[in-house]
């Protein structure tokens, strides 16, 4: 028993000399995944002249014997059209949009901003039209605003339209 008292001594000597066993990492705590929050949504712009334009083209033509300015969208449709009505003296601003009664319009141009009223006795299916005197000074508003006006109609999207030559075409055939 001598022989294994210096043994059991000296294993006694090296596992006091051996490095603490590290605790045991902790269990990991369960979470709640993080919820996804959605995008926010497109604020309006601040001012309608930083808006993104509507695409599409003016183009100008005699439709029906009156001079014509039609703004068309990229598929091509008429969207917003100013006829001359030369006899009457006035010009027809039409957009597409329908309604039994009078409805409010606005247009803002770079100096001007008008609400407008559709009137409903124009026979025109599917199109809400404003008269408006050839000699309004609406209308050199909208031939000379810088760039773009805006149209805006009670429940429908808000067109930003470039303000082309078409337009003092029509204008100028009026006056």
């Amino acid at each position: 028993m001598k022989a294994i008292a210096p043994l059991v001594l000296l294993s006694l000597a090296l596992a006091a000399c051996a490095a603490p066993r590290p605790a045991p990492a902790p269990a990991p705590v369960a979470t709640k995944p993080r919820p996804i929050q959605p995008a926010p949504l497109p604020q309006p712009p601040a001012d309608w002249r930083d808006a993104m334009q509507t695409p599409g083209t003016w183009t100008w033509g005699m439709v029906a014997g009156r001079s014509t300015a039609t703004f068309s969208g990229t598929s091509g449709a008429a969207m917003v059209t100013l006829s001359c009505d030369r006899v009457q003296g006035r010009v027809l601003l039409a957009r597409t949009g329908a309604a039994a009664t009078a409805l409010p319009l606005a247009l803002s141009t770079t100096f001007t901003r008008r609400p407008l009223l559709s009137d409903p006795s124009f026979p025109a299916n599917g199109w809400l039209v404003v008269p408006i005197a050839a000699s309004d000074t609406l209308l050199d508003a909208i031939a000379f605003s810088r760039g773009r006006f805006a149209l805006e109609t009670a429940g429908q999207e808000t067109l930003y339209l470039p303000s082309w030559p078409e337009i003092s075409r029509v204008v100028e055939d009026c006056r």
